[in-house]
């Protein structure tokens, strides 16, 4: 390759850098390619624990941060926000003309990446694309996004079908599996030493890790849902709980304060605004279940055959392993999900069950693709219509 192939990453929280980070670390280490990246979203927050500092712990250069969030978490905030995004998003691509950008999921960060990219005609590769999750505003910006991507990599094959049925070209949609699997094949996690005393926990033993993000589209309000949550909690008192804060939705500060609140009454009970991906995913090797609405509970805590109590509608549609209970966000629905999830007979079927998001080989498998399509001199794409293929 005669010229550096600059594959620009544009991160907007901790969970989806965490996910990026194998891609990252392949496109660093080729000598014909040039890793840019752009921070923005709640990377760029104190709120939200500043978390571009962990990339730059990592070893790598931001090469622009966009400031784009509003200090409150209104839904006319988010919509501000995501226009404030749009335009300096626009800015910092001018400035750097990557060959490539690439995104991943649904949230209104990446979709005001995908605009900008796309008024700028830069193509776009974006991961995890195809998915539903009906409960949250993020479905049809995922949708919104796939339109406007050049390159689709799907984590699974249902996924891949029904990108195609938007309209893609199947010769640009590739499942690769859940890029998340590659961080549990390549970190090194971990011991149970190591993070008690990190985390400050005396015995992980009997924990529950408790992640509820907002739910932006249902009638009931999250304040009453994470009121159900708790108070289901409060039916297990001898579980020790692990809280990871909220993403920046609408309703996420709101959330936020009453899982510091709990924490300040519960000697049981422990906030982390960010735990970061070598310490969550190491968590997922001791903990008894995982209990939220979080995607994590449903492609990684897979992985190490564990209980998901999965509350609500936000991922309704997502594919959901055998090892997955869904509740109702009422507190009798959600406790009695739990028992389930800590007895040792759904706890053994757990063991037996099979991770339906891939090997742990999909930042390989992108790379691959993306320097396959190297520079592109246009990015126009014909609707690939299902009722003529």
């Amino acid at each position: 390759m005669s010229e550096h192939l600059k594959i620009c990453i544009v991160t907007g929280s901790r969970a989806e850098y965490g996910l990026m980070l194998p891609l990252m670390k392949l496109i660093k280490q080729d000598k014909d390619l040039k890793l840019q990246v752009i921070a923005t979203g709640m990377h760029l927050s104190p709120e939200f624990g500043l978390t571009y500092q962990e990339i730059e712990k990592d070893g790598f250069t931001i090469d622009e941060k966009v400031e784009m969030l509003l200090s409150s978490d209104s839904e006319v905030a988010i919509a501000k926000s995501t226009g404030i995004g749009i335009s300096g998003l626009a800015s910092a691509l001018q400035r750097i003309q990557p060959d490539w950008i690439v995104v991943l999921g649904d949230r209104f960060e990446t979709f005001a990446a995908a605009t900008a990219a796309h008024l700028l005609k830069i193509p776009l590769a974006h991961l995890h694309g195809g998915e539903l999750t009906e409960g949250a505003t993020d479905d049809a910006f995922r949708h919104s996004i796939t339109k406007m991507a050049y390159l689709h990599f799907t984590s699974t094959d249902e996924y891949r079908n029904r990108v195609i049925q938007l309209g893609e070209d199947p010769k640009r949609v590739f499942n690769v599996g859940a890029i998340g699997i590659d961080n549990i094949k390549g970190l090194s996690l971990l011991s149970k030493a190591e993070l008690e005393k990190i985390l400050d926990v005396e015995e992980l033993e009997n924990t529950a890790l408790v992640t509820f993000h907002p739910v932006t589209m249902e009638n009931r309000s999250s304040q009453q849902q994470v009121d159900a949550l708790l108070a289901a909690l409060d039916k297990y008192p001898d579980t020790r709980i692990i809280f990871t804060m909220p993403n920046a939705d609408a309703d996420g500060r709101v959330i936020g304060k009453m899982l510091q609140e709990y924490c300040a009454g519960n000697a049981r009970a422990k906030c982390f605004t960010s735990l970061g991906q070598l310490k969550y995913l190491s968590l997922l090797q001791y903990v008894t279940a995982v209990i939220g609405n979080s995607s994590s509970g449903i492609i990684e805590a897979p992985a190490f055959k564990i209980p998901t109590v999965n509350i609500g509608s936000r991922q309704d549609g997502r594919f959901k392993p055998s090892t997955v209970i869904d509740a109702k966000p009422d507190t009798r629905s959600i406790a009695l999900a739990i028992n389930k999830a800590l007895s040792a007979a759904f706890r053994a079927e757990c063991k037996t069950s099979k991770n339906p998001y891939g090997k742990g080989d999909a930042a390989v498998r992108v790379l691959k693709q993306i320097m396959k399509f190297g520079k592109l001199s246009n990015t126009i794409k014909k609707f690939y219509d299902l009722s003529h293929a």
